[in-house]
């Protein structure tokens, strides 16, 4: 029997939970090359931001054991352009649109969740906190629970009732329990995590940093056990909060390891850029392990946190 694999992001309901992560697959162009993206549950936009933002300067992505440093910088060409270029592309696909939007403040983000909310096709939208706060220094508002959640807060208050608003958080910081509290608190629907882990790469020929401004983003198969971590931790403290995992997942046994941790859906990110067909050969691989026991996607969410022997499946 064909394993059912509908799962539930808040008010929204997905054929199954596979998402294209953002900043990994654009808004859609290319990947649709390769597969249908109607397939997944959703994809995730590049982030959004009011304005054009032309990102940091060259070199922005480097290679890493098992990873990728990326320091790309929020490039893209603003809300505008979005909604009239980019959504109604999407929506002619049948994609479902989850968007990812990015800012320098609390009016910046509650501006992009009002406009995004003024037209039909967005069926999510995901906070990135991993932006600089000016009123901090610099530090990102990840960083700091209280301001996160002024954040998710606005765009919350903004958005339309029936778009679920997820926040994404960063893995590195002081107390993610707290900061996913704080965030659940200032009414997130949900949560994503794990944004990339931030760090840095030496070129060996030029002994320089390898990406622009030295510090970049580790994503891939390094972070993985990280993210599936704080996907249970968060799981475990907040049980009834539906979390986007991701982080390094390569194939439906990476996706498994992220729903029993308590993930309702799973994101696909860097895989794309040496395999853009991932997200519908990793949903194939879930459906074949779910299969295997039995199993709806639903059933193993939060697998790991029960007693050894709690039946799955039907």
């Amino acid at each position: 029997m064909t394993a059912d694999l509908r799962t539930r992001l808040g008010t929204l309901e997905l054929d199954n939970p596979i998402l294209a992560a953002a900043g990994c697959a654009g808004t859609g162009r290319e990947l649709a090359q390769f597969f249908d993206i109607a397939r997944i549950g959703a994809l995730v936009t590049k982030s959004v931001m009011l304005e054009p933002h032309a990102g940091r300067p060259a070199p922005r992505m480097a290679e890493t054991p098992s990873g990728m440093l990326s320091a790309i910088g929020l490039q893209g060409p603003g809300v505008e352009v979005f909604l009239q270029r980019d959504l109604p592309w999407l929506l002619s696909r049948g994609g479902r649109t989850v968007a990812s939007v990015a800012g320098s403040g609390v009016a910046e983000y509650a501006e992009l969740a009002r406009r995004l909310s003024a037209v039909p096709g967005v069926a999510m939208i995901e906070v990135n906190l991993s932006c600089p706060d000016p009123a901090a220094q610099g530090r990102h508002f990840t960083d700091d629970p209280a301001a996160a959640a002024r954040i998710v807060h606005a765009v919350r208050s903004h958005a339309r009732s029936d778009i679920p608003v997820f926040a994404k958080l960063a893995a590195d910081v002081p107390d993610l329990v707290a900061l996913a509290r704080a965030c659940a608190d200032a009414r997130a629907d949900g949560l994503s995590m794990i944004n990339s882990v931030r760090g840095m790469a030496i070129d060996p020929a030029t002994l320089r940093p390898a990406v622009a401004g030295g510090m970049g983003g580790l994503s891939g198969p390094a972070v993985r056990p990280i993210a599936v971590g704080c996907v249970y931790e968060v799981h475990a403290a907040l049980p009834e909060v539906p979390i986007i995992g991701m982080g390094g997942v390569r194939t439906g046994a990476d996706a498994l390891e992220f729903l029993a941790a308590g993930a309702s859906a799973v994101a696909v990110g860097t895989v794309n850029f040496a395999d853009p067909s991932a997200c519908v050969r990793i949903l194939r691989e879930l459906e074949e392990l779910l299969e295997e026991r039995g199993a709806s996607a639903a059933d193993v969410v939060g697998a790991a946190h029960r007693p050894m022997g709690a039946a799955l499946g039907r």
